[in-house]
């Protein structure tokens, strides 16, 4: 979802070590948490990820989630199960800390839209479709010359059947409507231990961008990482070492 409203300009500056007051982080997994790979499965759970978020769900006291587009149980594989709240395929998944969960009802257009992608990446080498019942994926990072037809069939196919259409890092995912990382937080929010906190939203992509503006519109904001560009966020990082360099300064100022 492309910046709209609260947009801010650039460049923007590193964010404050918050050592104060209550706040909430909500982190974004794939280039936020952990650097981007060539596939989804090549993301590996990795010890100084697990530790710092282990780490701030305890200085927190609970008040960290992972909001992505993975699905909850990619979240635990890449996060070494230390993501007690998370939401997955972009707010279309969410697990509270007592382990409940929220789930939307998948739009039986994504079993059409798999097989659509299934389809296309038959006779493209390095293509790879991700089924996530609620969303179907299209990743091309191993062939960026199928991105031009790859947009297009995604865009025909969000037209015909009504899925939401999410672009992300060389990845194209038609999703079951109604939700988005925004939608996740200002949940997570409503309810304890989030509420009554001030929400910070760390995040690479342009999906991440619905999560900025709830975070600001919640006395809050958004931390943007990678390179400037417009965007809701207030901070900016510039990459995943960087993000973790952050985060454990925030642990170590608390405990």
């Amino acid at each position: 979802m492309p910046p709209s409203a609260g947009t801010l300009t650039r460049p923007l500056t590193a964010p404050p070590i918050p050592a104060t007051g209550d706040i909430a982080l909500f982190l974004d997994l794939d280039g936020t948490l952990a650097p981007l790979a060539p596939t989804p499965d090549a993301v590996l759970a990795d010890p100084r990820r697990t530790g710092v978020l282990r780490a701030l769900d305890r200085v927190l006291n609970g008040r960290v989630a992972i909001v992505s587009g993975r699905t909850l149980e990619e979240i635990d594989r890449i996060a070494g199960g230390a993501a007690h709240s998370a939401s997955g395929v972009h707010g279309l998944e969410r697990r509270r800390r007592d382990g409940s969960l929220d789930g939307a009802e998948a739009s039986r257009h994504v079993a059409d839209a798999v097989a659509a992608f299934e389809a296309f990446a038959a006779n493209r080498p390095g293509v790879i479709v991700e089924d996530k019942a609620v969303s179907a994926g299209l990743h091309y990072r191993q062939s960026p010359e199928a991105e031009s037809a790859a947009r297009a069939l995604a865009q025909r196919l969000s037209d015909d059947t009504g899925l939401e259409l999410q672009p992300g890092h060389m990845v194209l995912e038609l999703k079951t409507p109604g939700a988005h990382k925004g939608h996740a937080l200002r949940a997570f929010m409503a309810e304890p231990p989030f509420s009554g906190a001030m929400p910070i939203m760390v995040g690479d992509d342009l999906t991440d961008e619905a999560g900025f503006r709830a975070a600001s519109a919640l006395d809050g904001y958004g931390v943007l990482v990678g390179a400037d560009r417009e965007t809701a966020a207030r901070y900016r990082l510039d990459d995943v070492e960087a993000v973790l360099t952050w985060l454990e300064a925030i642990a170590g100022a608390r405990a």
